[in-house]
């Protein structure tokens, strides 16, 4: 009797409901040998044709369904260089696979976490690279997942780059520290995996160095384009903000600088990387951000990889084409009609049974195909409304962190104002300084003008005495005139003694001889006299020099007291000047002041505003939640009538676990209701709760109303 087991395998395959599955299963087959050559606990490099065959399975499934189905598989906690492999190969998917494989890691983030954490709290030499490498493909994946301009594989243009930055000077803030934390987690795992290698091993070409150096390939390729991307918003930046406010960018892009430039120098005296990559040479110091012209000297980092040479296993096929001969075919054709007999158009039984059967299984088929459809509606409406709410709650945080920087942007006006403030209180100082050395020049010129009052009591006082003296040299000059008199008197009598003489010259010799001797006497009080009216001329003179010398100083004081007033006037009028300026300043702060103070009023209001806003929003949110919630509970309720749930069965033990599940998951409502009315900013606790109870209560009543199918009907019928 012919059979279908007698049929050989070859004949099966040509038959054409079984070449897609057969492709799928030598597709499947090839992947998951790849996998299995690629990451292993061997410690030698991934092999490059092994990583090939898995990035060449990504573009033909268009995803990382087939990679993550046999990774998660994996007994990654038992090996640590297992993880290691695992997160080189994975890295090389991210960068090299098709676009979806981003959304598929998307899903596994937490085995990727827990797989760091957990090498993360070991003391394995490949544990703690693992968990750095871990860290950095969570920080790739949640960067390209905000940032969909930029691709894994990092390489944009110039233009998507603005296109992405944008104008906001905010976004292109928070792109470059974006950027840096992404070069930050690349740094540390070469910083990890260098500090490992001693100089001797890192020379050397022992596999155990190469395991480690593999990845730090595709770590190079990330930080050439990193660099060249934040020298770009680094420009752009110092272009709208004052170069004191990206102090810190700086310093933190120079230290980057240093790290990487750096470990391009190592990697480039390595032999293992000189055969693999061409690596650039960075400038000898950083770009200078404070001269814009500077950009035009920056010279973009390239990376090349170098052709690569014939492998010695030939790769497999990733679908399986067959292509027989003729001969072949008429081989194939000759055991059929040995194994079948040749065709004559007789049907025997076997071949209705087989034909009934194919049929009862394409209903089936397109049975379970609408419910997967209808499943599939459901899901893709629920990841719908997921997104949206997650878009307006991204917004909502957009708007938030906008609000928050704008407050910042006034702290620090704010704070320029007061230091305005301060460098008028310190002119305010320099008025009261110049106010005390005023004062102390009104009190020198009140004392000058006493010392000019005294010099004024002191000239009267010569003057007095300088008329006493004149009066003085008067009386002098009358008695010489009365000396003179006396003089011409003496002469006359003289003449007339002479003249009596002559009369009575002998007569009269001892009267002339007395008369001589008067005259001799006369003639010493005339001396005296003379003496003593020369004595007065000298006296005269010196005082008419002092009186000279007092007037000189009284003129000479005159004009230091004039010079002292003018002085005195000119300061005067710079203390007015002053006093006018800083009232100018003081009124123009002050309006200012009154002006920020407005917008500071304004922004608190849109703040306040913005708040309410979210909290509505929240409420809203969460109001869509309880309705959405109660149409999943509805639509559970509503399967009970269904004719196609009559044939779903469960088991009590499923029910009551779903059950259990279902009243812990009230326990978590409650709580999110708690948090929620503590802090009613926050609703994502309560949302969570809700869908979870929501889910868990329809599942509950879907599986209880499938378990019920299972109750004997003897006792129903009996009734």
């Amino acid at each position: 009797m012919n059979t279908i087991k007698n049929v050989p395998a070859r004949v099966l395959s040509r038959r054409p409901g079984h070449s897609l599955e057969a492709e799928r299963e030598q597709f499947d087959k090839t992947q998951a040998m790849s996998i299995s050559k690629a990451i292993n606990t061997q410690e030698a490099p991934v092999k490059e044709k092994h990583a090939r065959r898995i990035i060449l399975g990504t573009h033909h499934e268009k995803g990382a369904f087939t990679f993550w189905s046999y990774a998660i598989g994996l007994p990654l906690p038992s090996s640590s260089i297992l993880s290691w492999k695992f997160c080189h190969v994975l890295h090389k998917v991210l960068r090299d696979g098709h676009p979806n494989v981003l959304q598929d890691c998307q899903r596994y983030r937490s085995n990727i976490r827990e797989t760091g954490d957990l090498w993360g709290h070991l003391h394995d030499r490949y544990g703690q690279l693992v968990n750095i490498y871990t860290k950095l493909l969570l920080t790739k994946i949640s960067f390209h997942l905000k940032h969909p301009d930029f691709p894994p594989g990092l390489e944009v243009t110039d233009e998507v780059l603005e296109k992405a930055a944008g104008t906001d000077v905010n976004n292109i803030f928070q792109l470059t520290v974006e950027m840096f934390d992404y070069m930050d987690c690349e740094l540390k795992l070469t910083e990890s995996v260098l500090r490992q290698l001693n100089t001797a091993m890192a020379v050397s070409q022992m596999s155990a160095v190469q395991c480690r150096l593999a990845p730090l390939i595709q770590v190079i390729q990330d930080c050439s384009h990193l660099y060249h991307y934040t020298v770009q918003l680094m420009f752009k930046l110092h272009a709208c903000l004052p170069a004191d406010t990206l102090q810190g960018h700086r310093d933190r892009f120079h230290e980057q600088f240093r790290s990487l430039k750096n470990f391009f120098k190592r990697a480039s005296d390595m032999l293992y990387f000189k055969r693999l990559i061409q690596i650039p040479r960075l400038p000898e110091s950083p770009p200078n951000f404070l001269r814009a012209s500077a950009l035009a000297e920056h010279v973009k980092p390239v990376v090349v990889i170098p052709e690569e040479a014939p492998e010695d296993e030939e790769p497999e096929n990733l679908i399986e084409i067959s292509t027989a001969p003729p001969v072949e075919q008429q081989n194939v054709s000759d055991i059929f009609e040995q194994t079948f007999g040749p065709p004559n158009g007789v049907r025997d039984d076997r071949d209705l049974q087989i034909e009934n059967l194919k049929k009862e299984v394409d209903l089936l088929r397109a049975e379970l195909e609408k419910i997967k459809l209808e499943a599939q509606r459901y899901i893709t409406q629920l990841k719908a409304q997921i997104n949206s709410l997650e878009a307006e709650l991204e917004e909502q945080r957009k708007q938030k962190q906008k609000a928050l920087v704008d407050n910042e942007q006034l702290r620090d006006e704010v704070e320029r104002l007061q230091r305005v403030q301060l460098e008028s209180s310190r002119t305010q100082g320099l008025y009261v300084e110049a106010e005390k050395k005023a004062s102390a020049t009104e009190t020198r010129y009140a004392k000058l003008k006493e010392k000019h009052g005294e010099l004024i009591n002191t000239h009267a006082e010569l003057l007095r005495k300088n008329a006493d003296t004149a009066k003085q040299l008067t009386v002098t000059q009358q008695s010489q005139e009365e000396v003179a008199r006396v003089k011409e008197q003496l002469a006359f009598q003289t003449e007339q003694v002479k003249r009596e003489s002559e009369m009575k010259l002998e007569d009269q010799t001892l009267q002339m001889e007395q008369l001589k001797r008067e005259l001799e006497a006369k003639k010493e009080e005339l001396t005296q006299i003379q003496s003593s009216l020369s004595h007065s001329k000298q006296a005269g003179s010196e005082l008419h020099s002092q009186v000279e010398a007092l007037h000189a100083e009284k003129d000479s004081l005159r004009k230091s007291v004039s010079e002292k007033e003018c002085e005195l006037l000119s300061v005067k009028g710079l203390i007015q000047e002053k006093e006018l300026l800083l009232n100018q300043e003081a009124e123009r702060s002050a309006k200012e002041v009154r002006e920020l103070q407005g917008k500071l009023m304004e922004k608190k209001n849109q703040e306040q505003s913005l708040q309410q806003k979210l909290l509505d929003d929240q409420f809203g949110m969460l109001q869509g939640t309880v309705k959405e919630a109660e149409n999943i509970i509805q639509d559970a309720i509503a399967k009970l009538d269904d004719p196609l749930h009559i044939r779903c069965t469960s088991s009590p033990d499923y029910l009551i676990s779903r059950a259990q599940a279902a009243l812990e998951s009230v326990n978590s409502l409650e709580n999110g209701h708690v948090q929620y009315m503590t802090n009613m900013t926050d609703a994502t606790g309560l949302v969570a709760a809700l869908a979870q109870f929501a889910h868990l209560t329809a599942d509950t009543i879907v599986n209880g109303s499938a378990t019920s199918h299972l109750a004997p009907t003897d006792h129903a019928d009996s009734e």
